[in-house]
């Protein structure tokens, strides 16, 4: 039936359902279609095992434009993303506040999402994973989906299938087979997409991060910031200045000598565990460089990873409308609703008029991509749009709640400060 069914094949035949209570959304659809403080060396729970390969790599075919302007989801899209939102709105909701606090995702909510196949979206067939085809669009619905219970959670669970995603895209045939088996198992690996650096004013084209080449490969330096999960990944894709080449992804294994992670404390996304990761002469084979190191792959993923935080922003912009729609039709002021106020039925309208602005050029970026066709325009409009105006939303969110947009009972500072990342950060997520 598709990718919508392999996926939701899987999430039937998990008891983390029952618990969940998404058993009878689960049998429709398929009927129907970092911690403060810490300083340590990198995690040491797994031994890739090394393959060599000399193949072709597996590569994801590209869609095929149907030549009809629609922005319906297909019906696997709408079963994925229907149980997925009910997901988000019956564990990552709740667990927000929590989340947050411990500055961390709960262990059991990585779990139940790994019963989504949520890093086997973007792997081929021929791999393990679910699909033969692109899936941008698909890749950005789940996240506007995951966000719209928390971002900090929804990063959290979608760093892994960031990195699936750029060995799926960018890898070699031996780097395939290396990685990506364990991906498409049951106990995926933590793991992370490393770009971003504590600089200000920080361009992923400029890196302080380098990678000097020896004998035995490469000896990488640098000081890497918002890591998700990083304490605990095993795995990383580091983005490195390499002489002569410029800008390139590596992989980084975390019990690699010279690999340490410290504590990055953040304004926002405090769920996701963001961590700085520190490299001190820490020697890489040459093989160790993803795929070919091509200079277009390296601008195709920070485009892409620029779309995935584009569709996290319209899950969060979408809960924080949701949200004050209901407030202010409910809260009243001198015997009435607020929302009989103009300014106030005005700024709402505003920010669903401004919500659907983003989210058509996010899925139009997002169409271009699968089907293989520059969206470097695109993405930059979704970038501009989503970081400009999702900060306008989460601003206009605290504003309408007025005392109550400033105090940790309501979810909506929250929402706000997450919405301030979208045009800050860089690599991490990626569709």
């Amino acid at each position: 039936m598709g990718i919508g069914l392999a996926v939701l094949n899987r999430i039937a035949s998990s008891p983390t359902i029952d618990k969940l209570k998404l058993r009878k959304t689960t049998e429709r659809a398929v009927y129907e279609g970092a911690k403060g403080g810490f300083r340590v060396a990198g995690a040491t729970t797994r031994a890739f095992k090394r393959v060599k390969g000399g193949g072709k790599p597996a590569r994801l075919a590209r869609t095929s434009d149907s030549g009809v302007f629609d922005l319906q989801p297909t019906d696997d899209q709408q079963m994925i993303v229907g149980v997925i939102k009910e997901f988000a709105a019956e564990v990552l909701r709740p667990a927000a506040a929590e989340a947050e606090t411990a500055n961390d995702t709960s262990k059991e909510v990585l779990a139940q999402t790994g019963d989504f196949g949520l890093t086997l979206l973007n792997i081929p067939e021929s791999l393990g994973g679910l699909s033969e085809d692109r899936s941008a669009v698909t890749g950005v619905l789940v996240n506007e989906a995951l966000a719209e219970g928390d971002m900090g959670q929804a990063v959290a669970c979608l760093a892994p299938a960031a990195v699936a995603t750029a060995i799926s895209l960018w890898g070699s045939d031996a780097q395939q087979q290396t990685y990506l088996p364990s991906f498409a198992g049951d106990d995926v690996p933590a793991s992370a997409l490393a770009v971003a650096e504590p600089r200000a004013l920080f361009d992923p084209f400029e890196l302080a991060t380098t990678a000097v080449e020896n004998d035995g490969g490469y000896v990488l330096n640098g000081v890497k910031s918002a890591v998700v999960r990083g304490s605990e990944a095993e795995l990383f894709i580091v983005a490195a200045d390499v002489r002569g080449r410029g800008p390139t992804l590596l992989i980084v294994e975390s019990s690699t000598p010279g690999v340490t992670i410290e504590a990055d404390p953040s304004m926002g996304l405090r769920a996701a565990g963001l961590s700085r990761l520190l490299l001190d002469d820490v020697q890489v084979p040459a093989d160790a460089v993803l795929g070919e190191g091509a200079a277009d792959d390296y601008r195709e993923c920070i485009r892409l990873s620029r779309l995935a935080w584009a569709g996290l922003a319209l899950g969060t912009g979408r809960a924080v409308l949701d949200y004050v729609s209901d407030y202010v039709t409910t809260r009243t002021a001198f015997g009435e609703p607020i929302a009989h106020r103009q300014a106030v039925a005005f700024m709402v309208a505003n920010i669903a008029i401004e919500l659907e602005g983003m989210r058509l050029v996010t899925l139009k970026a997002a169409s271009r991509a699968e089907q293989g066709l520059d969206f470097s325009r695109e993405v930059a409009l979704a970038r501009r749009l989503t970081s400009e105006y999702g900060m306008k939303i989460g601003t206009d969110g605290v504003q309408l709640l007025g005392g109550h947009g400033f105090v940790k009972e309501h979810p909506v500072e929250r929402w706000y400060r997450d919405l301030r990342a979208v045009g800050l950060m860089e690599g991490a997520v990626l569709v």
